[in-house]
């Protein structure tokens, strides 16, 4: 059955490969992007795709560290569509480098990306959810925020343990809402995605000079080398948004809680079941049983 589905980050990624392969199975998607201009590459991009494959995906404004953006893009996706039955936080973005020559700011931007973003649009979208009495949220984490956790990535894989932390809570404070909540866990993807290529760099040169040419120097290169040594030749970023797909057209109440896709190299696979398991016993012990389980199911 058709939903309605929008998804931030959509112009590139697993964001991009994500809104295509659901308007290919036959949604309506909202394609969230920063600057959806008529000039811009991916718009382009996106309207030869619609055209090709005639399905209804639309381009909308929605920069995730702007209130006044999102709230702007999800009037226009109401007003158009009626209502949104699935919100995907894709958004997201990449540091790579010493963690210490990351400035405070630049910290505070990796979070405003990739976990502070969700909250803003959850609380524009979520109320209508609410009102409808049915929804899903779609979270799109990272394998780093538990397994094997490589250095140079520090304040977006802090950011994105946030975010996972934050989407676990959210699910069961909505399950009674009737709104679903599913974590996909994507691994590190370092080809056809660009999330390394675009990765933001550390501000305080200096700082990141005495890792390059000190104790550490050719380390940056080594763990860039060591990301593609431990992924497996056959990997695919397409095996995400196949993943989301899949999700988004289970049945209601049957969706799962987390979905793990490509994180073999870091073994994130083997440790988050034990972290799910003890959060549905803490929550049983509580007698809030039935927070685990989407009203109505």
């Amino acid at each position: 059955m058709s939903q309605v589905v929008v998804i931030t980050g959509a112009s590139s990624g697993f964001g991009n490969m994500s809104a295509k392969a659901l308007a290919k199975a036959g949604h309506i998607v909202y394609a969230g992007m920063r600057d959806p201009s008529p000039n811009n590459e991916s718009v382009k991009d996106i309207e030869s795709f619609v055209e090709k494959e005639m399905v209804d995906m639309r381009p909308v404004t929605l920069n995730v560290v702007s209130e006044e953006s999102l709230t702007a893009g999800i009037d226009k996706v109401l007003k158009e569509a009626g209502k949104i039955d699935v919100l995907i936080h894709n958004a997201g973005h990449m540091s790579f480098g010493p963690s210490e020559a990351f400035t405070a700011e630049q910290l505070m931007s990796e979070y405003d990306v990739n976990c502070v973003g969700t909250q803003r649009l959850n609380r524009i979208v979520l109320p209508h959810m609410r009102r409808f009495g049915k929804g899903l949220l779609v979270w799109v984490g990272s394998s780093s925020t538990r397994g094997g956790v490589p250095p140079y990535l520090g304040p977006y894989f802090a950011a994105k343990a946030a975010m996972d932390a934050l989407a676990v809570c959210y699910a069961g404070e909505l399950s009674l809402w009737g709104i679903e909540s599913s974590i996909i866990v994507p691994g590190a993807y370092s080809k056809g995605t660009g999330h390394f290529a675009h990765a933001a760099m550390p501000d305080d040169q200096a700082v990141n000079a005495e890792y390059e040419e000190g104790a550490y120097k050719g380390y940056r290169q080594r763990i860039l080398d060591g990301h593609v040594r431990v992924e497996p030749e056959d990997s695919d970023p397409q095996d995400v948004a196949r993943a989301i797909v899949d999700v988004v057209d289970k049945p209601y109440g049957k969706r799962p809680f987390r979905v793990h896709v490509g994180t073999e190299a870091d073994r994130n696979h083997l440790v988050n079941p034990v972290a799910d398991f003890a959060r549905e016993q803490t929550i049983k012990d509580m007698g809030l049983e039935n927070l685990l389980a989407v009203k109505g199911t």
